[in-house]
């Protein structure tokens, strides 16, 4: 169906923009992830351009409700401001930027933010207001890479807005011309960069960002100018990744040795802090992409030594939402002949995990495990890492998070190109993980094993409780921050102001449908004393009912409810 096109580019045209990159991101990003080789072959940008992008979809969502709850300061048409939509997407992506493609694009938006937020409330900008703001975008990412490379995102992110600065006419072609000269400049990257032509793909961020200017372009026409035309790229469309037989992986094999580690922080410091930070990591590694602005910054770089680069940012100021990734086996710093020739075993178990306890739940049940940490879920290329390091055959895969099931979909895609057997189970709770967990049986054949345990894990409801952090619209009503809530099956169904009655009207709730094993998962923050009034709560009132309960450590939430 075609989209209703803006005429001009206002907060809505943000809104619309936004949703409309990450849908087109979720289309392609199986596709650029299996051609993602510079600066490391680790098969995730495609991934971490569509995360850094819901979490600007997120931020602008989040404006636009506000506006909708409280009917104070608005902008001329009732709703947020075009300074309102472009800064909260800005923001959104810059907290939520992942790898050095999602880093650069989150830089690219606040670029374009910082020029359009300087209009004032001017309730919308047109062609020569978008012209200016990829102008700006394209330099200010250039400017946050220390060592700039051609033949990467930042060449096609100049391309286009060389391209916008020739165009005359309203939004619709300035965007157009903008993704015509990334298109355009998308093409020819395999011959500015040995790395690209040897594996015969073009840069995988430069077609992210191709892909959001057809976003982009829809927005203001209507109509998607349809799928990025890649005539020089051995990939299947589709995400069967590397056609022919040169793999992104072994491509990869042929580059020189380099850091083992890609850290990743925000950090609160000042300018000159900043500044000191850059000369001191620029030093320790390679790939530093430094962007944000304002007392706040996102940090990426690849390092062989992680907590010296971690250490910089303690000194600069305050870090946080630190990710450190090791390259591990089968990356762009690992030849063929260093690797350990053991075998492979038949089948293994992995799962990503919400927290400590829970890990060492799985971990002891025979699984390889993936720690996500609050706020932080991994990315496809940590997936594909976890499922390398199972060394198994076959793989099942426990994403246990609903999130994850597009990430967990284009990771398993890209370990069967590696000739891996992967079956992914949809689990959307760490509880439904556990119960598919319990019937795994190595033994059977592979098939019956997965029918086993999806038909566990299906047969699990889960639940669970946890604070609210901000006001919003749920399915239970407005809650306010610091409220209670308790979710079953992913919806909110309980608001109240005590953890333990919002827990027991949870589990009196899933049980009122039946059951004969309850599992309780406490988080860190949640106290003994509230899975002991729920025990004697089953005990009391549902006598056929047995309860099993876990520490699961720093998981998120206070606690996970399964029914069985």
């Amino acid at each position: 169906m075609a989209q209703v096109p803006q005429r001009f580019f206002d907060a809505l045209a943000v809104r619309t923009w936004c949703g409309l990159s990450l849908r087109a991101l979720g289309r392609a990003r199986e596709e650029i992830d299996a051609i993602n080789v510079y600066p490391v072959a680790d098969g995730d940008t495609g991934t971490n351009l569509y995360l850094t992008v819901e979490s600007a979809v997120a931020a602008v969502e989040a404006v636009f409700a506000a506006y909708e709850v409280d009917d104070g300061a608005r902008g001329a048409d009732g709703g947020p401001s075009l300074a309102d939509a472009v800064g909260a997407m800005a923001h959104g992506a810059l907290i939520g930027a992942r790898g050095n493609s999602g880093t650069i694009l989150a830089q690219l938006l606040r670029g374009m933010a910082q020029v359009l937020t300087a209009r004032g409330d001017s309730a919308h900008t047109e062609g020569a207001g978008l012209r200016l703001a990829l102008r700006h975008a394209a330099t200010s990412a250039r400017q946050a890479v220390a060592h700039p490379v051609e033949g990467t995102v930042l060449t096609v992110a100049s391309a286009a807005a060389d391209a916008a600065d020739g165009a005359e006419g309203d939004c619709a072609e300035v965007a157009r011309a903008a993704y015509e000269g990334a298109r355009a400049a998308l093409v020819a990257t395999p011959g500015q960069l040995p790395a690209l032509e040897r594996a015969g793909v073009v840069d995988a961020g430069g077609h992210g960002l191709v892909t959001v200017l057809a976003a982009l372009v829809e927005t203001f026409t209507g109509r998607s100018p349809g799928p990025v035309a890649l005539p020089h790229a051995r990939v299947e469309h589709g995400g069967e990744g590397v056609a022919d037989a040169t793999t992104a992986e072994e491509c990869a094999t042929q580059e020189e040795d380099g850091p083992a580690f890609e850290v990743i922080y925000l950090l609160e410091a000042d300018d000159p802090a900043v500044a000191r930070l850059r000369q001191r990591l620029d030093a320790l590694g390679d790939s530093l992409v430094v962007v944000g602005g304002d007392g706040l910054w996102n940090v990426h770089v690849h390092v062989d030594d992680a907590g010296a680069a971690v250490e910089a940012g303690v000194e600069a100021g305050r870090p946080y939402r630190i990710r450190i990734t090791h390259f591990g086996h089968g990356d762009a710093h690992t030849t063929k002949a260093e690797r350990p020739p053991r075998e492979r075993t038949q089948r293994a178990v992995v799962a990503v995990v919400p927290g400590e306890g829970l890990a060492e739940l799985y971990t002891g049940a025979g699984a390889t495990t993936l720690l996500a940490r609050p706020g932080e879920p991994p990315a496809s290329g940590e997936l594909v890492q976890a499922v390398r390091r199972a060394h198994a055959r076959e793989v099942v895969l426990l994403p246990n998070d609903a999130e994850l099931r597009h990430t967990a979909a284009a990771a398993a895609e890209q370990a069967r190109t590696e000739g891996i057997r992967v079956a992914l189970i949809p689990t959307r709770s760490a509880v439904q993980g556990i119960a598919a967990l319990a019937v795994h049986e190595p033994e059977r054949r592979f098939d019956e094993d997965v029918v086993a345990m999806t038909s566990a894990a299906g047969a699990t409801r889960h639940a669970e409780v946890t604070v609210a952090e901000r006001q919003s619209w749920t399915t239970a009503g407005i809650c306010q921050a610091g409220d209670v809530l308790g979710l079953i099956d992913g919806d909110v169904a309980v608001i109240g102001a005590d953890v333990r009655e919002v827990a027991e009207t949870v589990l009196d709730r899933m049980l009122s449908a039946g059951g004969e094993l309850v599992t309780l998962v406490l988080g860190d923050e949640a106290p003994q004393a509230v899975a002991d009034h729920l025990e004697a709560r089953v005990r009391d009132a549902y006598l056929a009912v047995d309860t099993v309960v876990y520490r699961g450590g720093r998981q998120g939430a206070l606690l996970l409810v399964g029914v069985e």
